[in-house]
């Protein structure tokens, strides 16, 4: 059905350096999150014609609440409105090195509050528990959710491995990250790490110990964080998902989707 139905491929990996194997010679269109993906794909061979750059497919969810948005999700978590929010992400599978930073964090005696996401390790989850009881500061703790859009909102930064989409849906909250690069990361993970630090939108934190001089310099220095969280806007085009839509959509024949409309209407006469 090759020749009858277009194959699209959405690129998820917004940087250079991401696996050969997303070239295939089958798609029809390409749509990729940045200029650094789609030169990714003209190097591995993939016509120009057949690459657009669309920005990432961030849900339209993840979006800056504005600031007393944030004070209710906040007061949802049962955390103070006012404080300043460390967002602990360790993912789906909640692993890698961020029980190692939290450990470290939870050790400095910092003016803030944060909010862990164990995701659906539950022995993460009781370890996590268990610090949280003699943490310095208050600590929410989470398991598994699918309300992370909640979490950001609450946050003023994330500490987390730069996912590709993690990443960028942080960005649309206006949150600043701070990457967890202990373990080197990816190859498509790297450009990512270079251009949160270089749009000063993010730190990247090598040492798992850095973590709470780091957090102390944005709680007591308010010129650098309002600077990083400024980096944040202008970093993942907006209306990225419409435009993906919208590109997919017009790869449609007209007849069929002027069939299409046709059955829509009568069913919603109905």
């Amino acid at each position: 059905l090759a020749d009858r139905i277009p194959l699209v491929s959405v690129v998820t990996d917004p940087s250079y350096g991401f696996w050969k194997g997303w070239a295939c010679n089958d798609v029809s269109l390409y749509l990729v999150a940045s200029e650094d993906a789609r030169q990714q794909l003209l190097d591995y061979g993939i016509p120009p014609e057949r690459i657009k750059i669309s920005g990432m497919p961030v849900h339209p969810k993840f979006a800056y609440p504005g600031e007393e948005a944030a004070r209710a999700a906040r007061r949802a978590l049962e955390l103070d409105p006012e404080k300043f929010t460390v967002f602990v992400n360790a993912g789906w599978e909640g692993g890698g090195n961020i029980p190692q930073i939290f450990r470290e964090l939870v050790r400095g005696k910092l003016d803030v509050q944060a909010i862990f996401l164990a995701g659906r390790n539950d022995e993460l989850k009781s370890e996590v528990e268990s610090l949280a009881v003699d943490a310095p500061f208050p600590v929410r703790v989470i398991g598994y959710s699918e309300q992370v859009e909640q979490l950001m909102s609450a946050a003023n930064v994330m500490i987390s491995k730069l996912g590709g989409l993690t990443t960028f849906e942080a960005l649309a909250c206006r949150v600043p990250i701070i990457a967890d690069v202990i373990t080197p990361p990816m190859p498509q993970e790297a450009g990512t790490a270079s251009l949160i630090t270089k749009r000063g939108a993010g730190v990247l934190l090598e040492r798992a110990s850095d973590i709470v001089p780091v957090i102390r310099r944005m709680v007591e220095d308010t010129a650098h964080y309002s600077a990083m969280r400024a980096a944040t806007v202008g970093l993942a085009l907006p209306n990225a998902t419409k435009h993906i839509v919208e590109e997919i959509v017009a790869l449609i024949p007209a007849p069929v989707r002027a069939q299409d409309e046709s059955i829509l209407t009568e069913v919603v006469s109905a």
